[in-house]
């Protein structure tokens, strides 16, 4: 009888913590994610050229010869249609370049740069045989955090007004024991 009711509160224990165990499939986001959108404009003169593909470099080294294509990795692309391009990422590497393929057949590469911000904007000027992007500075981008950063923002000013009020906590009773002992 006694060896039952042992093995029975060892065996408890372990089917509630299976009962309680989730059935479903689980999924996490990993937050917000930076996008970058490239609106083109042409520069020189002659029929106008549209975009028929392209790709979106990310490189390691400044001068981006280690360039490797952007991967199609769940919600991460790079998309081009019309005059305009848009990438979504987990994250860039410190160097970024364009190679679009245009209308008149020729494939134009674009100088190097870098992210701008969080949710970037940017011009590109079609050349007669390269790219100019430019980083387009909007001041809303200042304040435009990802939700991560506002947490951990906020977090901070919790933990300061929390130690504050401990500090004012420990003059107080301090300046009490000095009023009661004089």
């Amino acid at each position: 009888m006694r060896a039952k009711f042992i093995a029975l509160m060892f065996l408890l224990p372990v089917l509630l913590g299976l009962a309680l165990l989730p059935s479903g499939q689980a999924s996490a986001d990993t937050g917000p994610k930076p996008t970058m959108t490239f609106e083109f404009t042409q520069a020189f003169a002659g029929p106008a050229v549209t975009i028929l593909d392209g790709v979106m470099l990310e490189c390691q080294q400044a001068d981006c010869s280690d360039g490797q294509p952007l991967k199609k990795l769940g919600p991460q692309h790079f998309t081009c249609a019309g005059n305009s391009c848009d990438s979504l990422g987990y994250g860039y590497s410190p160097y970024l370049q364009l190679e679009i393929r245009f209308s008149d057949g020729k494939t134009r590469r674009s100088n190097i740069f870098q992210q701008a911000s969080f949710d970037s904007n940017y011009n590109v000027t079609i050349r007669p045989d390269d790219l100019l992007v430019a980083a387009i500075f909007n001041p809303a981008d200042l304040f435009s955090f990802p939700q991560t950063y506002v947490f951990y923002l906020l977090l901070g000013c919790c933990c300061l007004v929390g130690l504050l009020v401990v500090l004012a906590a420990a003059v107080v009773l301090i300046l009490r024991r000095k009023s009661r002992q004089a």
